[in-house]
């Protein structure tokens, strides 16, 4: 008798003494235990967001007119009470006795959670907060862009916005349907973002092309929210700007760049990496192919081409940057691209080729004598070119700068931004 009385006070003990905290903690819908944070994440912030603004300079008309889809963006990042707004308009709390949203949903259920992927790491928004809690702290854009299919507006965003819900928190209430009403509210919180952002004045556009594992895995998602959608957020690169313009203020022209590549199969990596070094050096770029509008790479990533090969006048921009992939070979004898290698080359102006693209450089006569590398496939071209193949990732010589392949992209592009600043 009197070692089970011993037994239950250590059993009581041990309760009340070494876990208090899981007794106190008072959540039993798991959300709680998803936040528990070990002694490893005690770095992870917290943020307070300001109030939300409840009376814009704008009209809802206004915003409704003047929302767009918006790919290209600045390198400038987005202040807390940006996108605190942003957060508010997708899932803030409008009435608090009854926790009523800006967007409605089925039962008032509220199935959905609202995470933001910034440069200082991964947050999810509590709404009954009106809080940013930190479930990151690496800066994830780049595998972002890589499981949405590299886009461009994925990749250069300052913000991406990832609409996630769970159909099992409906499917108790509503069973086949849950899935329906999630989609349903999901559309809702989106609208309700692009129409803040065009209010806020910053771009935005709705993505749905991306892995949903991927996403779910870069972002650590729990297994029972499914990814819906990626908003990019940012401020937008306006195609109006006179960049010549800011020279008058007494400090120097803004250099420019223009990247030729194919209409189709394109490497992704090639294209993008370089775009991101040159927008992070406030480099103006602009993508030119054989047709305007949406180019798909062959690992399916989307840009957008503003201006036709045809088009460009060498004058304009100080480098020229030809990117690989299969499609380049439509360059290989194009006489508006060889002559634009000539002009850039003659003019003095940073002359860059990746992968298969060298070979554009071979055929316009500007290799020979000159250190290159290439794919492999094209080390025989640019020998009978005169060029001297080195097989290196990243060849510079000069002006001329060549890659062989998207391993190399990161470190080509560096070399780009490297010769246009000592230009």
């Amino acid at each position: 008798m009197k070692r089970c009385i011993i037994t239950c006070i250590m059993i009581l003990w041990c309760l009340t003494t070494v876990c208090p905290a899981q007794y106190r903690r008072g959540d039993s819908s798991g959300a709680g235990r998803s936040r528990k944070r070990n002694s490893s994440d005690s770095r992870l912030k917290i943020i307070q967001l300001s109030e939300p603004q409840t009376a814009g300079a704008i009209s809802l008309e206004q915003a409704l007119a003047g929302r767009r889809s918006i790919r290209q963006f600045t390198t400038q990042q987005l202040e807390f009470a940006q996108i605190g707004q942003l957060a508010w308009a997708g899932q803030g709390i409008t009435e608090t006795g009854r926790s009523f949203r800006t967007a409605p949903s089925a039962g008032a259920l509220y199935p959905m959670q609202i995470y933001f992927v910034i440069r200082q790491g991964v947050f999810v928004y509590n709404p009954h907060k009106h809080s940013l809690e930190q479930t990151s702290d690496k800066d994830i854009r780049a595998e972002l862009a890589g499981a949405a299919l590299m886009q461009e507006a994925v990749s250069a965003a300052a913000c991406n916005i990832v609409i996630t819900g769970s159909a099992r928190k409906l499917a108790s209430k509503y069973g086949k349907k849950a899935r329906r009403f999630m989609l349903l509210e999901a559309g809702h919180i989106a609208q309700n973002i692009l129409l803040q952002a065009a209010a806020l004045d910053l771009g935005a556009v709705p993505i749905g092309a991306f892995d949903i594992n991927r996403v779910r895995k870069v972002c650590k998602l729990s297994k029972v929210l499914e990814p819906l959608y990626i908003i990019p957020v940012g401020h937008p690169r306006k195609k109006t700007e006179k960049l010549e313009d800011i020279g008058k203020a007494g400090t120097a022209k803004q250099k420019e760049a223009v990247l030729i590549t194919a209409s189709r199969n394109f490497r992704d990596e090639e294209l993008f990496e370089t775009l991101r070094a040159l927008d992070a050096a406030a480099i103006q770029s602009v993508v030119a192919s054989t047709q305007t509008g949406f180019i798909t790479g062959m690992l399916g990533g989307r840009a957008e081409a503003t201006m036709l090969v045809s088009q460009i006048n060498v004058d304009d921009y100080d480098a020229v940057i030809f990117v690989g992939g299969p499609g380049a070979r439509q360059y290989f004898n194009d006489p508006a691209a060889l002559k634009i290698a000539r002009d850039a080359a003659q003019k003095g102006k940073v002359l860059a080729a990746i992968c298969i693209a060298p070979t554009v450089l071979a055929k316009a006569n500007l290799l020979n004598g000159v250190k290159a590398t290439a794919f492999p496939t094209e080390a025989v071209s640019l020998q009978s070119a005169g060029a001297r193949y080195t097989a290196a990732a990243v060849e510079r010589d000069g002006l001329i700068i060549t890659a062989n392949g998207p391993a190399a992209a990161a470190m080509f592009a560096k070399e780009i931004v490297d010769a246009l600043e000592k230009k």
